[in-house]
């Protein structure tokens, strides 16, 4: 779990590690250790929950948060103070989110940010390529021969972005 802070409404992120993919997402404007703990309690089902969970020491993670993780059976590794390289998978995806989405859009209130946050999150697995894999994005998806027609793009996270294929391919 990771918490995104910027002025505003602000944002707890699930992670999947290793998978390029979001778990679950949650905004609020007064975030709180009761709040993040409820995040925790309902990103996972109780079938679903995972080992481990690394998260940094920001204070919204209090002994409320603790005390809920502990009680779920999910054991807390804590990265050292103001050591953003020990979750080097977490501070990428974050620098993802804010250069290629929230850099580029005014984000008013919190159903706003939850919007284009999922809208991002659909978008990322799906579309968005990615050098380490042969540029191609998590979600492989067959790329169609020039001969079957035309190219169009699809508009997705409110225009940031688009994905390409021909009129069949591309669903709006």
């Amino acid at each position: 779990m990771t918490f995104m802070r910027f002025r505003g409404p602000q944002a707890l992120v699930d992670i999947q590690s290793g998978a390029s993919r979001w778990h679950s997402c949650n905004v609020t404007r007064h975030p709180t250790a009761e709040w993040a703990g409820q995040q925790l309690r309902e990103a996972f089902p109780f079938d679903q929950l995972p080992r481990y969970l690394l998260r940094d020491r920001d204070a919204i993670f209090g002994q409320t948060f603790r005390d809920q993780a502990r009680d779920l059976d999910i054991e807390e590794v804590l990265s050292a103070p103001r050591s953003p390289w020990q979750r080097a998978y977490v501070e990428r995806v974050i620098g993802s989110i804010r250069r290629e989405c929230l850099d580029h859009v005014i984000v008013f209130d919190e159903r706003a940010l939850r919007r284009i946050l999922v809208s991002y999150f659909h978008y990322y697995p799906r579309s968005r390529t990615h050098l380490s894999l042969g540029k191609d994005s998590p979600e492989s998806r067959p790329i169609p021969p020039p001969e079957i027609g035309p190219i169009v793009a699809k508009r997705e996270v409110g225009g940031l972005h688009h994905r390409y294929g021909t009129p069949g391919s591309v669903k709006y």
